[in-house]
C-alpha cells in the first residue's frame, strides 16, 4: 500500500513529499487516513539534528494529527475502521505500572517500535522508499 509523506532527510534539509509504501497494521497498530497535520517543534528538532533519534535513515514526520481508522493490527480493540480519530505524539508500552494505572501520559515503558525480531522475519513490515527503510516518528 502506498502513502504520500512528508519526509526528513538530511539536518538543516527542506522535507519532501513522497510515496512511501507500508504494510498492513500489526498487534497494537492502527492506520489512519489522515484528513489533516501538522509538523510541529519536535519534528523541527529532528529537522535541526537535536531529535532523540539516530539519523541513520529517512523519518517520516508530521505525528500529529486527525483522521479515520483504515485497518487495525489483531490486538486493537478500541478503534475500527471507519471510526475518527486524533493522533499524537506519544506512545504507551501499555504494560507499564503508569500504563496499566490509567495514566499512558507518564508511560515509563518507552517508544513503543515493532520488536526488532518481528521486523527481522518479515522484512515487507517496514515502511519503504525505493527499498530502503524509513523510520516513523508516528504513533
Amino acid at each position: 500500500m502506498d502513502m504520500q509523506a512528508a519526509v526528513f532527510r538530511k539536518v538543516h534539509e527542506p522535507l519532501t513529499i513522497e510515496s512511501v509504501e507500508i504494510d498492513k497494521p500489526w498487534g497494537r497498530e492502527v492506520l489512519v487516513r489522515t484528513a489533516a497535520t501538522g509538523v510541529c517543534h519536535s519534528d523541527l528538532h529532528v529537522v535541526d539534528g537535536l531529535g532523540r533519534y539516530a539519523l541513520d535513515r529517512p523519518f517520516v514526520l508530521g505525528h500529529e494529527g486527525a483522521g479515520v481508522v483504515e485497518a487495525v493490527g489483531a490486538d486493537v480493540t478500541v478503534v475500527k475502521p471507519g471510526d475518527h480519530v486524533v493522533a499524537c505524539l506519544s506512545g504507551f508500552c501499555g504494560s507499564c505500572a503508569q500504563c496499566l494505572g490509567g495514566h499512558p501520559n507518564l508511560c515509563v515503558g518507552g517508544l513503543v517500535t515493532r520488536p526488532a525480531a518481528a521486523a527481522a522475519a518479515s522484512p515487507e513490515a517496514t515502511l519503504r522508499r525505493s527499498g530502503s527503510m524509513a523510520r516513523h516518528t508516528g504513533c
